[in-house]
């Protein structure tokens, strides 16, 4: 299953930076209008919900900004209305930005932490730095600020891992993923070990790009959260 999953999310990055690999990087995670939707639904969440005694606050790229999807069917929206339905006194602010890397969202956490104190951060980062084949090291350092300044500031951490293909190589796809596991164990974290499981291998939950899930997969996605954000909640 893995080496299929491996050789299917290769294929999908050829497809992706093949021709001109600025232009392909540039486009395929750049600020998007998706990302500027995402970042209404944080608006909305704000005002619809601003007596919510608690915030979980969403710190991701495009599978949590809602790239190519509209933001009422993002997994991030279908989240607020199961708290709402299960009864957890939560409002769900959506801080996640298309082409989102942990370097650029370790210079917003701050402000976000500040500005919606959240008692949950949701952190659904690492995609777009394993694509730019970024150290290992480095993403951990980032990472690591992260989860301490959430932690810092009173919040319960959630992590969302990913798997990268192994275009760069298999010990650097494998020390990537490993990674994830690694800062659950350090920090005591619930975590998700593929946040893509059972939706990445699925053509009929993908968008016509390969790379990013379509509105069907996103109950899927949410799914794949629950159990380990339900460990953090209250009720």
């Amino acid at each position: 299953m893995l080496t299929e999953l491996a050789a299917r999310v290769a294929v999908v990055c050829q497809r992706k930076l093949s021709g001109n690999l600025r232009t392909a990087v540039t486009f395929g995670f750049s600020l998007s209008l998706a990302s500027l939707l995402g970042l209404g639904l944080t608006l909305s969440g704000m005002v619809q919900a601003a007596t919510a005694p608690n915030t979980i606050l969403v710190l991701g790229d495009s599978l949590s900004a809602g790239y190519g999807v509209k933001v009422d069917a993002t997994w991030v929206a279908l989240l607020g209305q199961r708290l709402a339905k299960q009864g957890y006194g939560y409002r769900v602010v959506n801080a996640s930005i298309s082409g989102e890397t942990t370097g650029g969202a370790r210079s917003r956490l701050p402000r976000a932490l500040e500005l919606h104190k959240p008692a949950v951060v949701v952190i659904e980062l690492g995609g777009n730095d394993g694509l730019r084949g970024l150290p290992v090291k480095q993403v951990r350092g980032n990472f690591e600020y992260l989860i301490e300044t959430s932690r810092a500031a009173n919040a319960q951490v959630v992590l969302v891992g990913i798997r990268m293909p192994p275009n760069y190589g298999a010990e650097y796809a494998d020390s990537f993923h490993a990674l994830y596991g690694e800062l659950a164990k350090k920090y005591q974290l619930p975590w998700v070990d593929f946040f893509l499981d059972g939706v990445a291998l699925d053509d009929s939950l993908m968008q016509a790009d390969g790379i990013h899930p379509n509105a069907a997969a996103q109950p899927k996605l949410l799914d794949n959260l629950w159990p380990a954000l339900v460990k953090v909640l209250k009720q």
